[in-house]
């Protein structure tokens, strides 16, 4: 019978909610500002730039995975110039794992926010604008109100593909147990070594955690009695 060490199977629970948990407030960031760009200035191009924002969710993730290791290693500019600032690389740490996540989720979270900056009526944000308003205020005290809903969808959305994403952080993180080790890739290695009671422990965690998610953002309403 296979035991089963309490460190050893929370330690790719606790990584892969600390790389969501980060890589869902820059991907929220970034994706806002994009969709909120995209939505309000309309330029030459834009269906171009728009598609390559939307790649990564119609990629494979292996594709994905294989890019930011061509893009973040050691023989790149980038990869020299993280090397020069950290004194490390960014490959197989943790910190590329939230990089994969960002990537992978980047398209979810900036449609889902564009969705709701599209549904504002302008008229509100127009007369704001009319009484003084600089822009900053306009989307602190209009637009994003307006939308509350939409942004707690697109990070809840942005947390759950991080915490699924199994293919490009196998890519560029690896599957270091105690450091790079996330749930997917956990699950995976479990499978392949066979230790099936160890893998179902890590699969229930993630679809509790997965369910409770989506509890979160389904719109419920209030049921009546008569």
């Amino acid at each position: 019978m296979i035991s089963i060490r309490w460190d050893e199977f929370i330690s790719p629970i606790v990584l892969s909610l600390k790389v969501s948990i980060v890589s869902s407030i820059f991907v929220l960031l970034l994706g806002g500002l994009s969709a909120w760009w995209m939505a309000r200035h309309p330029f030459k191009g834009k269906v171009v730039v728009e598609t390559i924002l939307l790649l990564p969710l119609v990629l494979p993730p292996t594709v994905v995975g294989f890019v930011l290791l061509v893009l973040l290693g050691k023989k790149s500019w980038m990869g020299k110039l993280i090397e020069f600032l950290f004194h490390q690389s960014i490959i197989f740490t943790w910190g590329a794992a939230v990089i994969a996540s960002i990537v992978v989720s980047f398209p979810l979270v900036y449609q889902t926010m564009k969705t709701g900056f599209a549904s504002v009526s302008k008229d509100f944000e127009e007369a704001a604008r009319s009484m003084g308003a600089r822009e900053w205020q306009v989307v602190r005290y209009i637009t994003l109100p307006l939308i509350w809903r939409s942004v707690m969808t697109a990070y809840i959305f942005g947390f759950a593909r991080g915490l699924g994403e199994f293919g490009a952080t196998l890519m560029i993180a690896g599957n270091i147990p105690n450091k790079t080790q996330t749930l997917p890739t956990a699950i995976y290695i479990a499978v392949e070594s066979g230790n099936q009671p160890l893998a179902w422990c890590w699969t229930g965690a993630i679809v509790v955690i997965s369910f409770l998610l989506l509890f979160i953002v389904s719109p419920r309403k209030k049921e009546q009695y008569s």
